[in-house]
């Protein structure tokens, strides 16, 4: 099955036994969904979190360049391609490197000929890159790599997550409840809440991260075929 907002909520409640006017347990909800959330993103690095964003451009005779965020702030980067034409004619690949390389190769913030096309990039913040050598003119940008998607909440009522990964969600999201509820003891025949919900989603990451290897062609053989065990791929 999958949730919506409501739906999750009220799931919660009723295995968390937690009354629904409780001012404390509203309080708490948006951090058990953002706790929830954060852990399976980080966990799984889901391909459905990758966008390809191709708003930017270059600024000549400027090795800076910083990541658009009209689809979403990045959260890794997984390429990135320039332009020498209109988009998306003439796609040419950067490729990943060092400051220092750049620093060293192209140390000058000015284009060294005409046309002058980057080569490279580099990381120097999060958000902020630095090419080499500095372009001559303001070439278009396309930009691959992963975002967080906008969270779980009433005016969005769901998510890659609720729809698709309902069950490691909301595993997840009665780990986070149970710290809440701060039931980290016995409960009965030493049934201790937050290590069983912690088991449970252990066990369900192991199949979703089998899943998750399929959709990128990296399950056994570099294919989306299934394999028994689950298996990460091994290149031959």
């Amino acid at each position: 099955m999958s949730y919506t907002y409501s739906s999750l909520i009220s799931a919660l409640q009723v295995e968390a036994v937690q009354s629904a006017s409780d001012p404390n347990w509203q309080g708490i909800i948006p951090t058990i969904i953002d706790d929830a959330e954060q852990r399976c993103y980080r966990d799984l690095d889901l391909i459905a979190t990758v966008v390809r964003d191709a708003s930017a451009t270059l600024t000549a005779n400027s090795r800076n360049f910083t990541l658009p965020q009209s689809l979403g702030r990045f959260v890794t980067v997984k390429g990135i391609n320039f332009f020498t034409g209109t988009y998306p004619v003439g796609r040419i690949q950067l490729r990943p490197a060092s400051v220092h390389f750049l620093d060293l190769t192209w140390p000058s913030e000015s284009a060294v000929t005409t046309p002058s096309y980057p080569e490279y990039f580099a990381p120097v913040t999060d958000q902020l890159f630095i090419v080499g050598p500095a372009p001559d003119s303001a070439y278009a940008v396309e930009v691959m790599g992963t975002i967080r998607p906008a969270p779980l909440t009433a005016l969005n009522s769901t998510t890659f997550l609720t729809n698709y990964l309902s069950d490691l969600f909301f595993a997840a999201c009665m780990c986070s409840a149970a710290g809440y509820m701060r039931n980290f003891g016995s409960q009965a025949d030493d049934a201790r809440m937050a290590v069983s919900w912690e088991q449970q989603y252990a066990q369900r990451l192991g199949s979703a991260k089998a899943e998750e290897l399929r959709r990128k062609f990296a399950s056994g053989d570099w294919t989306s075929e299934s394999t028994l065990p689950p298996q990460a791929a091994t290149p031959r």
